[in-house]
């Protein structure tokens, strides 16, 4: 494989940006490329590495962007003796079996509020290999012994919280509010809306969750802009210890991730 495209799909993965591989696996005759020819789509539809050029190459960009867009892998083979039924325009005089595989950009979790089920829902998330960080303003609870597999350990206040992702520039999959405080769990939520479009998971009470409503569309929010939010969370499973809220929302994720119902 190319080492360029190896590079690129580690730098794309650590990003959580989707991409698409096409592999050569698999040449009879002559043909463009090897076995081990590569090339990556990446989401904003640039390519890298080159299967060989000419008409095949073509063919298998236009799949690499159906991949892109249904999610869904794929073994396609193509015919490069031109003199054969359903063959491409090509004189090679051979064929090629190539692999698409998408690649999602996998999840990357920020959770605020550091206490019992942050903690218990960090410590599920680093089980199953999804990067996440914890946000606090209690420096003693956000510590790299409690949380040890977070890729970030932010010390902010509510109304910093949002600024904070965007000069970091993290592309969050999701957000939990797991707070102590619904006043600040409801600060976090103002500032985040505008501009994040994934899932935000507020742990509430039906009152809670009522009244954080209410107040925020007095501050301006429209019904579309707090869709997002998820209030419950979690499946419903009926979990009531933090360790079992915390695999309730593990378990929202892995659905969101598998794209299941």
């Amino acid at each position: 494989m190319d080492r360029r495209v190896l590079k690129e799909a580690a730098r794309l993965a650590d990003l959580h940006d989707p991409y698409v591989l096409a592999l050569i696996v698999a040449t009879e005759g002559s043909a463009p490329r090897r076995h081990g020819g590569t090339m990556l789509l990446r989401s904003d539809g640039t390519f890298l590495g080159t299967v060989g050029g000419a008409q095949f190459e073509e063919e298998v960009k236009k799949e690499m962007a159906s991949t892109l867009q249904s999610h869904r892998g794929a073994l396609r083979h193509f015919e490069l003796r031109g003199w054969k039924p359903g063959a491409l325009p090509s004189r090679c005089g051979g064929s090629v079996d190539v692999a698409f595989q998408y690649m999602p950009g996998g999840p990357n979790i920020l959770v605020w509020g550091a206490g019992h089920t942050g903690l218990a829902l960090c410590h599920v998330l680093a089980e199953l290999g999804y990067d996440h960080s914890i946000a606090d303003d209690r420096p003693k609870l956000v510590t790299q012994d409690r949380f040890p597999g977070a890729k970030n350990r932010w010390v902010v206040g509510a109304d910093e919280l949002p600024s904070r992702v965007a000069k970091e520039g993290a592309r969050f999959s999701h957000v939990y509010l797991l707070g102590y405080d619904a006043a600040k769990d409801e600060e976090v939520l103002a500032g985040l809306l505008p501009g994040f479009s994934g899932p935000i998971g507020l742990i509430a009470s039906r009152t809670k969750r009522g009244l954080t409503m209410k107040s925020l569309e007095k501050r301006g929010f429209s019904r579309k802009q707090l869709a997002p939010i998820r209030s419950p969370v979690g499946i419903p499973i009926g979990a009531d210890s933090p360790e079992e809220i915390a695999i309730s929302i593990a378990a929202e994720i892995i659905r969101d991730v598998r794209g299941t119902e």
